[in-house]
């Protein structure tokens, strides 16, 4: 079946689901997505994208969808148990009417993240061809309920959907036609401009492999190039896949590059990095802070690397210096921390 011939419902036009938009349109994909806002809806409407109005609560409009559309991508949120749940409904649906379903959900190098507080370096590196590693963290362990949702339909389901799950790891850098920035890194750098100070949980010794949106997108690419030729049975043996750059990097090396950036704008009066007292931890993730921007959380994307993939932006110090913190010197209004929802 050609690309023309195949519908694709996309839940999550946002910062990394709008490249991968781009993409499956250049490819001649026929792409529906999810959105909110008008304006949303417009823009993508010029780009001769389909749009349906909704919000992730909506899980009779995503059902439906789903069951329109040869291929899902959910990359709105790793969080969201009725989404997941909707998209499975429709899976099932066309399950039992004998339409087979590609199903790419988004989950992130979160899962695996330990308690190191920013205090040390984890030596621990996760590979995406070693799936047991990853079957042995803890049904509690973040965005594993989630992802065990998906996995257990799987099973059920057999050879009728073939699911893969993308598990991002820091995610960073801009599309220059959207100007869309990451969460992680701008969100440190606000707290920054907020409290005058380049903050970091403990000492930022604690390690995150890094990709770049633009890189990332085209991994979902490749993922998806991969299930359509792939036999479901092969599929089914693993689903994981991580997307990284090769470039891991200790929490205080873009907490320093955020100090010397604002000192240099005249935005902060040092451009020292400071420890940050857990009492501001809600101006930036609240409890979940330490995890997201203080534990050791590094994977290898072996699999995607194997199917030809390589990644080629800028690196993420280099890319947060001259495109994400440029863009969000130029924000105004209060800021009280994190707030939306997050692919990973």
């Amino acid at each position: 079946m050609s690309a023309s011939s195949k519908s694709v419902f996309l839940l999550g036009p946002g910062l990394v689901g709008r490249n991968v938009v781009d993409l499956l349109l250049v490819e001649g994909y026929s792409v529906t997505t999810l959105v909110r806002r008008e304006s949303a809806a417009a823009e993508l409407q010029k780009d001769g994208v389909k749009t349906i109005h909704g919000t992730l609560a909506n899980s009779e409009v995503i059902t439906k969808q789903t069951i329109a559309c040869d291929i899902v991508f959910h990359i709105a949120t790793a969080d969201d148990l009725p989404s997941v749940q909707a998209v499975l409904e429709g899976v099932k649906f066309r399950a039992q009417a004998g339409q087979q379903t590609i199903y790419i959900h988004t989950s992130g190098t979160g899962l695996f993240g330990d308690a190191a507080m920013g205090q040390y370096k984890g030596e621990r590196v996760y590979s995406d061809d070693k799936p047991h590693d990853i079957d042995a963290l803890p049904d509690t362990a973040p965005h594993r309920t989630i992802d065990l949702t998906i996995i257990r339909a799987r099973q059920e389901l057999g050879s009728r959907v073939k699911v893969a799950i993308m598990i991002p790891p820091l995610i960073y850098g801009i599309q220059h036609k959207y100007k869309r920035l990451s969460i992680q890194l701008p969100t440190l750098a606000r707290f920054a401009l907020k409290h005058g100070y380049a903050g970091q949980v403990g000492e930022g010794r604690s390690v995150w492999s890094t990709i770049h949106v633009l890189d990332l997108a085209r991994g979902y690419i490749t993922l998806l190039h991969w299930l359509e030729k792939t036999s479901a049975v092969t599929v089914l043996e693993n689903p994981y896949f991580f997307c990284e750059s090769g470039d891991d990097i200790a929490w205080a090396e873009p907490i320093a590059v955020i100090g010397q950036a604002l000192h240099a704008a005249g935005r902060i009066k040092d451009p020292a990095p400071k420890t940050i007292p857990e009492q501001d931890y809600k101006d930036l993730f609240g409890e979940f802070t330490p995890l997201v921007v203080g534990s050791n959380c590094r994977s290898r994307a072996t699999r995607l690397r194997q199917l030809g993939w390589q990644p080629r932006e800028k690196g993420v110090l280099e890319s947060l210096r001259d495109d994400e913190l440029p863009l969000l010197l130029q924000e105004t209004g209060e800021f009280n921390g994190y707030t939306g929802v997050a692919a990973s």
